[in-house]
C-alpha cells in the first residue's frame, strides 16, 4: 500500500524553522491503529491524515494523532493541512480561498493565501472558545517540575491556571525570557503532579511577556508528555487555550486585538503564531489563529 504525502514546516516562512508537519493524503482506507502507527513512524509531533468529509460543503475530512495519541483538535496541523490542501488542488497561481475542514473537535473555518514565490498563509476560526477549568494546583510541584524557583512563576496578575479551547493546557505565566531559558523540564515529575481534564493530562504551556522577535507580544515553550512530545515548536491549540488566559488576565476591553506569539526558539526552530482576538462586550466575541507553511518534502510511504 502507498500513501502519498508531504511534509510542511509549519508558523514559518522559512524551511528548516517552525513546527514539521506530515500531511498524509487520500487516508479514508486506514483504520486507528495504523494512523498512530504511521505517527509513531514520521515521529513528528503531530500526523495529520486527510480524507473525504461525509458532509459535501467540507473540503476534507481531517484526523490528527501525535507520536502518542489522537487530538481533536490542533494549530499547526489545521495551518499545515488547509495550506496542503489548497496548494494541492490549486497548482500555480495567486488565490484567496475559504473552505471548511472536519476535525474531530467540529467544523474549522479556514482562510488560505496564495502567493507565488511566497510562503503561503492560512488562519482559522476557533471551533470552541476558550474556557478555564477550574482544579487546585500544586504550584510547588509545577515548580519543581519545570526546575524553576515558585519565585520565577508568575508575573503582573498572572497566574497558572488550566484553558482548553480542545485541547487543554496548564498554561504558567514566567517571569521573564531568562527564566524560560532556565527551564529543566522534568517529564517524570510533572506526569506524577499535572492534574487530569477530559481524561487527559494537561500540557504544560510556558508563556512570558515580549520576545526575541521585537514584534512579538508572548514568548512561549510547551512540553507534553501525555503526547509523546518532549517539547513541541509550534502549538496552535496552546494559543488557542492562552487566548482565555490573556483575556482573563489582561482584562481586555471591547476591541481588536492582534497578537504575535513566537515559540520554538530554545529549540533552534522559531515559530510565529499570530492570535487574533475581537472582544465584545467584555466577552471574546471571535477569535482566529494563522501563520504560514512552507512545504519542504513530498514522498511516498510504503506500508
Amino acid at each position: 500500500m502507498a500513501i502519498s504525502y508531504s511534509i510542511y514546516d509549519v508558523f514559518t516562512r522559512q524551511k528548516l524553522a517552525g513546527n514539521p508537519l506530515a500531511v498524509m493524503f487520500d487516508t479514508d482506507h486506514l483504520d486507528d491503529a495504523t494512523m498512530q502507527a504511521i505517527a509513531r513512524e514520521m515521529n513528528l509531533s503531530e500526523t495529520v491524515f486527510v480524507g473525504n468529509s461525509e458532509n459535501p460543503a467540507y473540503a476534507a475530512s481531517l484526523r490528527i494523532f501525535t507520536p502518542a495519541s489522537e487530538l481533536p483538535f490542533a494549530g499547526h496541523p489545521t495551518v499545515g493541512a488547509a495550506i496542503a490542501i489548497a496548494e494541492k488542488n490549486h497548482g500555480q497561481g495567486d488565490a484567496d480561498m475559504v473552505t471548511v475542514l472536519e476535525e474531530k473537535v467540529g467544523p474549522v473555518r479556514c482562510a488560505i493565501r496564495i502567493r507565488d514565490g511566497e510562503a503561503s498563509f492560512a488562519e482559522f476560526d476557533l471551533p470552541r472558545k476558550s474556557s478555564r477549568v477550574h482544579l487546585p494546583l500544586d504550584h510547588g510541584q509545577i515548580a519543581d517540575a519545570l526546575g524553576l524557583a515558585t519565585s520565577q512563576i508568575g508575573f503582573e496578575n498572572h497566574v497558572s491556571s488550566i484553558w482548553t479551547a480542545g485541547v487543554p493546557f496548564l498554561t504558567i505565566p514566567i517571569q521573564n525570557i531568562s527564566a524560560m531559558e532556565e527551564v529543566d523540564f522534568d517529564a517524570g515529575l510533572w506526569v506524577k503532579s499535572a492534574p487530569l481534564v477530559e481524561g487527559r493530562l494537561t500540557s504544560a504551556y510556558l508563556y512570558c511577556r515580549g520576545g526575541v522577535n521585537h514584534a512579538a507580544k508572548f514568548h512561549a515553550r510547551m512540553f507534553s508528555p501525555d503526547m509523546g512530545i518532549a517539547e513541541d515548536p509550534a502549538t496552535g491549540a496552546a494559543v488557542a487555550a492562552l487566548s482565555g488566559a490573556i483575556h482573563h488576565f489582561d482584562g481586555l476591553a471591547d476591541g481588536h486585538y492582534p497578537i504575535l506569539i513566537e515559540q520554538g526558539a530554545e529549540m533552534g526552530r522559531p515559530s510565529h503564531i499570530q492570535l487574533i482576538m475581537d472582544v465584545k462586550e467584555n466577552e471574546i466575541s471571535r477569535a482566529r489563529i494563522g501563520g504560514h507553511a512552507v512545504r519542504v518534502a513530498t514522498g511516498t510511504l510504503e506500508i
